[in-house]
């Protein structure tokens, strides 16, 4: 990896290959919003329902592979695999974070 991540997107991914939702959550504000699939997931309760959702539709673990961080972003290069077609692909991750935690997620 060309850039360690932070900690706290070292223990995202983390518990994420662990399919640990309360983890997961974790590393969220209150108020973060998660943008995937092109619809924006905002607030805890929501964020919850798409980690759950897409857990269960994919069973998908990620690898990163590749980061770089400038102020208070950032991005992170995964090898994702799944029950999707195309499986594996690589994705980019992209967090915006304050303090110890994720206020912004895009994956694309």
């Amino acid at each position: 990896m060309t850039e360690k991540v932070p900690r706290v997107l070292a223990d995202y991914f983390a518990a994420t290959n662990a399919h640990d939702v309360e983890r997961m959550l974790a590393a969220f504000t209150n108020d973060a919003t998660v943008r995937d699939e092109g619809r924006d997931h905002v607030g805890v309760t929501a964020i919850r329902a798409w980690m759950n959702e897409t857990i269960e539709k994919y069973d998908y673990r990620v690898e990163p592979i590749e980061a770089s961080r400038d102020g208070s972003t950032s991005v992170v290069l995964v090898w994702l695999r799944g029950k999707f077609p195309r499986s594996p692909i690589t994705l980019q991750y992209a967090f915006t974070i304050s303090g110890e935690r994720v206020t912004r997620l895009e994956i694309g």
